[in-house]
């Protein structure tokens, strides 16, 4: 299969180019999504293409833009529905918690609900308390919900064509920093990433280190510094937060006997806690050290200034610090 150097945003607009394309009920609803093509740039182009009967440019109203989705869906059209920022998600917390996870279980299997949220999450731009938020420990709480989150350009695009061919809801979270930053290069014709599956992308035998969505981009950086100073680290990207790759998971700790964690989101209660579980249950015999996690301050949000931002972020430095320390025990 060919390949073409793209951009993670770049990645996400040609797969919901592919899949409108593919599919006459797929539409997407959202806030500037229309003729602006969106904060980011997502839905660019795509107006022109399809009209604004299947690129909906909807209020601020982010529980109106999940509930339309929801009632489509159960309908027979596949939405996506784009949450400006995952800070926003919030007031649809109600409908896609207790409506969209719940409604296939709760009928039996009637009415299945095959929609995408897209909501751009994670802080490091400048963004402040309500443009920075990692959300994902949330909603890969609740039953019924996935949650998915590439790491790059290939899987970005093919992890969203998944989650809009998915029987039901998926959660589908984009590290907006990463969007322009994180190249690569993208199949090119029709291809998905199948949703529940890790990928190894760094083989080590020292430890292993856990991440997604940007961290995974951080911590590979920081791998790759390790290795200069004698530390074979591997480096799994989990990309399916829920369901999660339990076996990739448990086969690394028992590879290397050691597990890092990493996660931007507040350490406290955050996703890598169910990780660190996970590990400490089913793989305890194997490890040799204490299971470490990097993640960030229990502060409310990453700050507006930038000497705080950068305190308060993850980064490739504080994941070589963690390295060293776990290599150490």
């Amino acid at each position: 299969m060919a390949m073409a150097d793209k951009t993670l945003i770049e990645g996400i607009r040609e797969a919901l180019d592919e899949e409108m394309a593919r599919d006459p009920r797929v539409f997407v609803v959202g806030t500037d999504i229309g003729p602006r093509g969106g904060v980011f740039l997502a839905t660019q182009g795509l107006y022109a293409k399809y009209g604004p009967k299947r690129i909906i440019d909807a209020p601020l109203a982010e529980s109106s833009i999940v509930g339309i989705g929801i009632g489509a869906a159960m309908h027979g059209l596949r939405p996506v529905c784009e949450i400006q920022f995952a800070d926003f998600i919030h007031p649809a917390y109600n409908q896609i918690a207790n409506e969209a996870a719940r409604m296939y279980y709760r009928t039996g299997g009637q009415y299945p609900v095959p929609m995408v949220i897209r909501a751009p999450y994670g802080g490091g731009v400048g963004g402040g308390l309500y443009h920075s938020q990692s959300i994902e420990a949330t909603f890969a709480h609740v039953p019924g919900i996935k949650v998915v989150v590439p790491s790059t350009p290939a899987d970005a695009k093919g992890l969203l064509k998944s989650a809009i061919r998915d029987g039901n809801p998926v959660l589908y979270l984009e590290p907006k920093k990463g969007y322009r930053m994180i190249k690569g290069e993208i199949p090119t014709g029709d291809y998905t990433t199948p949703i529940g599956v890790a990928r190894v992308s760094r083989a080590g035998a020292d430890l292993s280190i856990f991440a997604y969505g940007m961290m995974h981009h951080f911590a590979l950086q920081a791998a790759m510094e390790a290795a200069a100073l004698g530390i074979d680290a591997e480096v799994v990207d989990l990309r399916s937060l829920s369901p999660l790759d339990t076996e990739a998971v448990l086969a690394s700790v028992r590879k290397t006997g050691k597990a890092l964690i990493v996660y931007e989101d507040n350490k406290f209660v955050g996703y890598g806690a169910e990780l660190a579980a996970l590990i400490s249950e089913e793989a305890f015999q194997s490890l040799d050290a204490p299971i470490v996690r990097v993640a960030g301050p229990d502060a409310p949000a990453a700050p507006y200034s930038h000497p705080l931002q950068d305190y308060f972020m993850v980064n490739t430095k504080t994941i070589l610090a963690g390295i060293r320390k776990l290599a150490a025990y």
